[in-house]
């Protein structure tokens, strides 16, 4: 789709310096514009760029003032980087505005679907599966049977929603993201050898939550995996079985959660993180990316490391582990020294 420089001006509340009728078909950095891209300048250190671009529009500051004629059409707004986010948001949703069903794609004559729904390709929605209104689920997407999904979900390509599992209001699940699976629930006998417990509860996302690509969460030994509301989960994330992550809570990618453990609401936990299982995490706690997490850590806490320490205190014996090999000269030397007395 083509837009107008009039067009963007209106919606992001702006004014059109140059030719209002230049049209726009796709979005850009500034450094890398051609023409029929629109782009923006909000870092003043970017600000060379502008005149060496071949983008056909430039989102800038109201206040944004240069001594040459510029080729392309300005956008003037208060903020030009609050203006590309709201117009990526624009773009995006008429980007995705999918509806329909494609074939091949299998409806088992037991589930319920909503209104404005969108099946792609090679989709399979399982027995008495019930599938809220303006659900998307693009081609390769499984939902199991007995599953619940709410209003305005998206399900990416090759996502699966396995039994049983509940899926809330306005949830996005990238591609590959595996729900539901079995949890890693084995007993070892005399002989040593291990047999399966049976992974028989389900996994629960509140409304709102974001789950990457490549992640997976799985399903309870017995009862529910939950993840409250607001939780943003980024790419290849492990979720064991009966783990409990409170709202708003934000993880990013290759962190490891064993089983049972419940982490609390507003938490930051950085890339590599593996936390122990049987453990509570407080509310508002912050993990440093990398670190190990083996016992419990109470409201606020910031920490970092493997074992974690307090984020003060690791930084601290971070600068005397640095120091080590000095240290050790220091002591040589002075061995040495006593040594020939």
């Amino acid at each position: 789709m083509k837009f107008t420089a009039a067009q963007i001006a209106s919606l992001l509340e702006g004014t059109v310096e140059g030719d209002s009728s230049t049209q726009v078909y796709k979005l850009s950095k500034i450094e890398e514009g051609v023409e029929g891209s629109l782009t923006f300048l909000s870092n003043p250190k970017y600000a060379q760029y502008i005149h060496g671009t071949k983008a056909s529009i430039v989102i800038v500051s109201n206040e944004f003032r240069t001594e040459s004629k510029l080729q392309a059409t300005l956008v003037r707004v208060a903020d030009p980087y609050a203006a590309f986010t709201k117009l990526l948001g624009h773009y995006n949703q008429i980007k995705m505005n999918k509806a329909g069903k494609e074939d091949p794609h299998f409806i088992d004559p037991t589930a319920k679907i909503g209104d404005h729904h969108y099946l792609g390709a090679f989709s399979y929605v399982g027995a008495n599966a019930v599938i809220g209104h303006r659900v998307k689920l693009y081609p390769g997407v499984f939902i199991g049977e007995n599953v619940v999904i709410g209003d305005d979900v998206i399900i990416f390509p090759g996502s699966k929603i396995h039994s049983d599992c509940v899926i809330g209001n306005h949830c996005v699940i990238n591609s590959n993201a595996v729900i539901g699976a079995d949890g890693f629930g084995f007993s070892p006998d005399a002989s040593g050898e291990y047999s399966k417990v049976p992974q028989i509860g389900n996994v629960i996302l509140e409304d709102h939550v974001d789950v990457g690509v490549g992640t997976t969460i799985d399903r309870a030994t017995l009862g529910s995996t939950i993840i409250r509301r607001g939780v943003k989960l980024d790419n290849q994330i492990q979720i064991a079985h009966n783990v409990e992550i409170g709202a708003n809570t934000v993880i990013a990618a290759q962190t490891g959660i064993a089983g049972s453990t419940k982490i609390g609401e507003n938490c930051q936990i950085g890339g590599q993180v593996g936390i122990v299982g049987h453990i509570t995490i407080g509310n508002n706690v912050k993990i440093q990316g990398k670190s190990g997490i083996i016992s419990p850590l109470k409201d606020n806490e910031v920490v970092q490391g493997s074992p974690s320490m307090a984020y003060n205190d690791y930084y601290k014996s971070y600068i005397h582990f640095k120091n080590l090999p000095h240290l050790v000269k220091q002591l040589n030397d002075h061995e040495q020294k006593l040594n020939h007395e």
